[in-house]
């Protein structure tokens, strides 16, 4: 943890040893004073000794905030050890020009020497054998991911030197897999954020998120990982909702977020043969192109043409659209679908799955919204009705099932239908929020309402069903959503 004030710094340290943390990083060169650190380290452990400390001073030089000379750092870092500390880093730029102090530190507390790479995922075997060079208790190499197999090859040393202690982190939002996975991959420990905080390094997370929400050391490094890919993929709900569901049925298994973008699916599918990823959600971009890196496909699913779920069975990749659950599974309790008429309000990938799916349970569709063309051109491609907005709202329908992000937060204060709602039953995919304008509306007008969270509930609970093949925790998962909506 690195913070610019002595009395923060130490705040932050108690809360975390409270929470039960017992391995702390205290990164002095932060403060304006690092050699006041040592004393705040003494102070600390006084008051918490089953406490680990790691001290670290990195070099301005070396992306630390030390402007001081090397002989100065290793004063700082030996005043660190005599204060307490069980272990500190230097990182390799400073130790190769040090040897002899590096083994004098050595013989007072652990070594661990450091790489940083700020700017991408270089070969990652010619560093470790520029660090090894330097006797050492530990590596830690960290680079910046800057596409989703370079994950891989940060966590794969662990594989190719099983005998050289080793922290390997990939730092972004790209490497956040990396964090939850390396001390599963054989790493001696990994990097997380104070609880307050937004931690020193990029993508870093909470330790609490760390430990509750991926469960970092319950998992083995058997343990089955999926995820969700996506971009953006940090505002996902999907980890929590399937980590929980994995908790719930003691299964060894983690599932992931991550950040994929748009030119980068085929590479995703390497991390994913790799690592090997079992199986993953889809969404936005990706639900199309996905296709092309399949086996199979399911022909409703095809039609559609949007892939939501693919696992890996028999060697081969899979790929569903468990949306078409989650749409139809909500009105099949509200109304007889093959007797009934529906409209649906919007022309991207969630109308084209829900006009599909109604389509092939038997209902008259029509389809709706604010682009003429692009309504037309979807109504055509699934031989539905095309309305403008002011056709479909001088009519009536059995059900109306909203596929826009009309609505959705920040938005809150929108809605796609101006008037009367033209339907006895009002579907919204929009879960967020959970009461959206148009769900709030509906029920003033004594419409029967479907909250888009339910259809989330419903096609996540059939993926959890496909990927693990047992009966999902609904009620777990539910749960796991609302606290992730921050509905407690």
């Amino acid at each position: 943890m690195g913070f610019p004030e002595l009395g923060n710094l130490l705040a932050h340290a108690r809360k975390e040893a409270e929470s039960g943390e017992t391995f702390l990083e205290f990164r002095l060169d932060y403060l304006p004073k690092p050699m006041e650190g040592a004393e705040a380290i003494r102070k600390f452990l006084a008051e918490q000794p089953d406490v680990t400390l790691l001290a670290t001073c990195r070099r301005h030089q070396n992306h630390g905030k030390f402007n001081g000379s090397i002989e100065e750092q290793l004063r700082i870092l030996e005043a660190a050890i005599d204060a307490g500390a069980k272990a500190v880093d230097i990182e390799i730029e400073s130790a190769e020009l040090v040897h002899a102090a590096v083994e004098h530190l050595r013989s007072k507390a652990w070594v661990i020497i450091s790489f940083h790479n700020f700017g991408g995922t270089p070969a990652v075997d010619p560093v470790l054998k520029r660090m090894t060079k330097i006797p050492a208790d530990a590596y830690k190499l960290v680079t910046m991911a800057r596409k989703p197999s370079d994950s891989y090859r940060v966590l794969s040393l662990a594989t190719s030197h099983p005998k050289t202690p080793l922290v390997m982190l990939a730092m972004g939002e790209s490497g956040l897999p990396t964090r939850v996975l390396a001390p599963a991959y054989g790493g001696l420990y990994t990097y997380a954020a104070p609880n307050a905080n937004e931690g020193t390094a990029p993508g870093q997370i909470a330790a609490r998120v760390l430990r509750h929400l991926y469960r970092v050391d319950k998992f083995s490094r058997a343990a089955k990982v999926y995820g969700v890919i996506a971009d953006p993929v940090r505002h996902s709900i999907s980890p929590a909702v399937h980590n929980r569901g994995f908790q719930s049925k003691r299964l060894d298994a983690v599932y992931l977020p991550f950040l994929v973008q748009p030119a980068q699916l085929k590479d995703f599918f390497v991390l994913a043969e790799k690592l090997p990823v079992s199986g993953f959600s889809v969404t936005i971009p990706h639900k199309q192109k996905v296709m092309r890196y399949l086996d199979i496909v399911d022909p409703l699913t095809r039609r559609i043409g949007a892939v939501n779920t693919v696992w890996r069975k028999g060697g081969k990749w899979r790929g569903t659209n468990t949306d078409v659950h989650g749409v139809i599974a909500p009105l099949k309790k509200k109304l007889n679908i093959a007797k009934s008429s529906v409209l649906i309000a919007g022309n991207g990938g969630a109308a084209r799955s829900a006009a599909f799916a109604l389509l092939d349970a038997g209902a008259q569709v029509s389809i709706t919204g604010r682009n003429a063309d692009r309504v037309r051109a979807l109504a055509k491609v699934c031989n539905a009705e095309p309305l403008t907005m002011e056709q479909a709202e001088s009519q009536y329908f059995d059900a109306l099932v909203h596929c826009t992000p009309i609505g959705m937060w920040p938005n809150v204060d929108q809605c796609l239908f101006k008037d009367r709602i033209p339907a006895d039953v009002v579907f919204d995919m929009v879960y967020n929020p959970l009461e959206t304008l148009l769900i709030k509306r509906a029920q003033e007008e004594g419409r029967d309402v479907i909250p888009g969270l339910q259809m989330f509930i419903e096609q996540a609970v059939h993926q959890f069903e496909i990927f693990t093949g047992e009966n999902a925790p609904r009620a777990a998962m539910e749960k796991a959503a609302l606290e992730a909506l921050g509905h407690k």
